[in-house]
């Protein structure tokens, strides 16, 4: 090959490198948004759940978030028992059992019932979810798996995006039978895509340690102290997310947004789908911790908008705390993946329980202060817990270069 001729072949393998990528994050990002798109999909219709099932705020905002209930225990069980799962199979046959609770709440007038199988929609979102990030962890180099678990943060912020506003017009249309028939559907078309499209990738590593379980995941994970410091910042996360965008809806009707056209506040979202892909270029530059503090802070400055009686400043701030929290995220499961030197899906489960724990907490105590206290205390408890996670994020370990 001439001299001319090399370069002219590196940079047509460059190209195919970078359109392979690019379809492979797409789909990464696709996979994410049907895995996720039942968690929150249900509050863009918590006002009309509250008239139908005739109780508090509160009540209906526990029983729509015991989804992460759910959640935090499949991640446990996944990190326990996830080491020698078969990664694909473990994902499709999640996201298609999930589909079974997810049109039984078609049908339920029970406000337990309705509870019970929120969570179990939550264990079979973790353990898909779960499962995807040992997945890319595994399959792609450590300088791509950031931005393979970025582009799957990115499905997420997408789910949180078009399912709420999906889920505010099918249900303003046909009612709340037909939403959750039709997020059913949606549950059935994640399993079938993951079926078709990871059928071909090599094979799934196994991890055959036969040492203790219990040893190893809450020994060597938990005895890792910037481990312990991602944890608490996952839950932390997560609690001030599920308290923000659960109560704000209440505020937002208080303030003339009929409940149909409560999905299209939720194109506050949207720069998150542009932004979020950009957090593994972000911690590169300027280090995970300080890309954490900073990405947290812009979070803080949208709390502070919700205290606003103006809709318009709220909105931007709603803006603000999904750009900087899903940012955030991205980061810290990136800092798990790369901490974590054997069972990852350990590291992962355990990170996934802690985060969506916080999001249960966040429900809970967010909702009683709320209808206790009112919303501005609600943001002041929100505003202290992103405070404390910018503290522990800090306190990081810098990365070896």
């Amino acid at each position: 090959m001439t001299d001319i001729e090399q370069p002219i072949a590196a940079s047509v393998q460059e190209r195919q490198t970078i359109h392979a990528d690019s379809w492979r994050f797409g789909l990464i990002a696709l996979i994410a948004f049907l895995t996720l798109v039942d968690l929150f999909a249900a509050q863009a219709v918590l006002p009309s759940l509250v008239e139908r099932f005739q109780v508090s705020r509160a009540t209906m905002g526990f029983a729509v978030n015991a989804s992460t209930l759910g959640m935090a225990l499949a991640g446990l069980l996944v990190a326990f028992f996830g080491g020698n799962l078969d990664r694909r199979s473990g994902i499709w046959i999640s996201l298609a059992v999930l589909s079974v609770p997810t049109a039984l709440l078609a049908f339920t007038d029970n406000i337990i019932v309705f509870a019970g199988l929120r969570v179990l929609q939550g264990l079979c979102m973790s353990t898909a979810f779960t499962l995807t990030a040992v997945y890319l962890s595994e399959h792609f180099s450590a300088g791509t798996a950031s931005t393979a678990l970025a582009a799957y943060v990115t499905g997420n912020v997408a789910s949180n995006l078009f399912g709420r506003m999906l889920s505010a017009a099918v249900a303003g249309i046909g009612g709340l039978s037909v939403n959750f028939l039709m997020f059913a559907a949606l549950n059935l078309l994640g399993a079938a895509l993951v079926w078709f499209t990871l059928k071909g990738t090599v094979g799934m590593m196994r991890n055959d340690d036969r040492a203790s379980l219990t040893m190893r995941i809450w020994g060597v994970h938990l005895a890792d102290p910037d481990l312990r410091r991602v944890f608490g910042i996952g839950f932390l996360i997560l609690f001030v997310f599920i308290g923000t965008y659960t109560y704000v809806n209440f505020r937002i009707v208080a303030l003339g947004v009929t409940p149909m056209a409560l999905g299209l506040v939720y194109l506050v979202f949207l720069p998150s789908i542009l932004t979020t892909p950009f957090a593994g270029r972000l911690a590169s530059i300027m280090a995970p911790p300080t890309a954490t503090v900073m990405t947290l802070a812009i979070a803080i400055i949208g709390l502070v908008a919700l205290l606003s009686p103006y809709l318009p400043i709220i909105l931007g701030g709603l803006t603000l705390v999904a750009v900087g929290t899903f940012l955030a995220q991205a980061i810290a499961t990136g800092i798990v993946g790369r901490r974590a030197m054997s069972d990852k899906a350990g590291a992962s489960g355990i990170y996934l329980a802690s985060y969506y724990a916080g999001g249960m907490v966040g429900s809970l105590v967010l909702g009683q202060v709320y209808d206790h206290v009112g919303w501005n205390a609600s943001v002041y408890v929100l505003i202290a817990a992103l405070a404390a996670a910018m503290l522990i994020a800090g306190s990081l370990s810098a990365p070896h270069r």
